[in-house]
């Protein structure tokens, strides 16, 4: 049972043997235990205090031994930014992309899916899916974007150098930009989603009018407490720079800090608890009530990602279409399911799949779903079994080749929605 530290962007403390920080300074002449200290920066030193993001840790060795780096030598499809390619404005879903079947660990079993923005600018993103049957042997860390990993089958180990976490399917883990880690399968396989933010990290949504209670609480966030490795050997260190894959040689663990402190560390957060509102009058509200973490963009209210979820809930409202209703957004939109149906597309959407529907890309139920949510009782129902999830963002989501061409995207996806009915009654009395 792995142990946690309570909070969302609190400033902890952790240390995995006693005596290992010092007390009173940040770096000192000689750190207790022989230790090296080192700081993380995960924002500008001239931050308002706020916003400022990190920590210091203190390792066996400092993360400057290692070799110079080489461009990455593997086949991988997982790329990034610019991602300049002739973007449709088609509405497009992908099946379940299925497991590998030869050996393949967590990185190099990603597929980017879409992106947009920039890493050197520090906007945008980009949404990848995972799928692994083996566990990685070398260590990782992403220079160009903080890590939302989204599992949908299959639980993994998430060794950081600030500490362990264990994540399953219906929690999510957020690795920061630049920490290192690497990934262990607990099951014999894994499959899920990751979205790499390029820009401001992850914050929990201001609740304006809704006061200052409910979605996802600050308490019910995990941070890991210290561990560290202590062997020598022959690793490869893996870093994603500027949309590219590079590897160094190490001759240690970089997993290495005996202790450590500050606001700069990975997290996990479950699903489950997030706390669910929505109308107890009329009217299908907005997704944005289900946003459990935000990304900023410079403009007020328009995101640079959101990182939105459609957990089990009670519907109530009455004289009301509920389903979601037919839109066009000036967001666009990357939804996934994790697990179960989505009541919009209880056909057609797997867990597994994913869906696009960009800039002003009209969408909303499909043909079956609009029919039932238009004709059936409206009593107070619960949905359940489902947990479907959305990443929003003011920038359009640009899909890659791989996934404009792979045999898992589905041809026929407009169909689902060319059979709804004209019901219009012109008569006038």
């Amino acid at each position: 049972m792995l142990k946690y530290l309570s909070g969302f962007g609190n400033h902890f403390v952790s240390e995995a043997i006693n005596g290992s920080l010092p007390k009173g300074c940040n770096s000192p002449q000689k750190p207790p235990r022989g230790l090296y200290a080192e700081q993380i920066n995960g924002s500008a030193f001239t931050m308002p205090r706020h916003s400022n993001q990190r920590s210091w840790v203190y390792r066996i060795q400092p993360s400057v031994m290692h070799s110079d780096f080489t461009p990455y030598t593997s086949k991988t499809s997982f790329i990034g930014s610019p991602f300049d390619n002739n973007c449709p404005p088609n509405q497009l879903r992908w099946n379940h992309l299925g497991l590998p079947s030869i050996p393949t660990d967590f990185i190099n079993g990603i597929k980017t899916m879409v992106g947009q923005g920039n890493t050197s600018n520090l906007s945008g993103g980009a949404v990848h899916i995972y799928s692994a049957n083996k566990s990685m042997d070398s260590y990782f860390y992403n220079a160009d974007a903080e890590m939302l990993i989204i599992p949908q089958s299959g639980r993994l180990l998430l060794k950081t150098e600030l500490g362990k976490i264990d994540v399953s399917p219906l929690e999510i883990a957020v690795i920061p930009r630049g920490i290192k880690f690497q990934v262990l399968l607990i099951d014999s396989e894994a499959y899920g989603y990751v979205c790499e933010n390029y820009g401001v990290p992850f914050k929990l949504p201001d609740l304006g009018p809704i006061g200052s209670n409910a979605l996802a609480n600050p308490r019910d966030f995990l941070t890991p407490v210290a561990a560290f490795e202590n062997i020598a050997g022959d690793f490869k260190l893996i870093c994603k720079f500027e949309g590219n894959l590079w590897q160094a040689n190490l001759t240690h663990s970089p997993l290495n800090a005996v202790a450590w402190h500050g606001n700069y560390a990975p997290y996990k957060y479950d699903l489950r608890l997030f706390n669910t509102i929505g109308t107890i009058s009329f009217d299908h509200p907005d997704p944005s009530i289900f946003t459990v973490l935000t990304s900023p963009s410079a403009v007020s209210g328009l995101a640079n990602i959101d990182f939105v979820i459609f957990p089990p809930r009670w519907m109530v409202a009455e004289d009301t279409f509920r389903p979601p209703w037919y839109h066009r957004n000036l967001m666009s939109e990357f939804m996934g399911l994790i697990t179960g149906k989505y009541d919009a597309k209880p056909d057609g959407f797997v867990p597994g799949g994913a869906s696009l529907h960009n800039r002003m890309s009209a969408h909303g139920p499909d043909n079956n779903a609009h029919s039932k949510g238009s004709t059936k009782e409206l009593k107070p129902e619960f949905i359940d079994n489902t947990m479907a999830f959305m990443l929003e963002s003011s920038q359009v989501w640009r899909p890659t080749e791989f996934a404009l061409n792979t045999d898992k995207l589905q041809k026929n996806y407009m169909a689902c929605w060319q059979n709804l009915p004209n019901m219009f009654e012109q008569h006038v009395e």
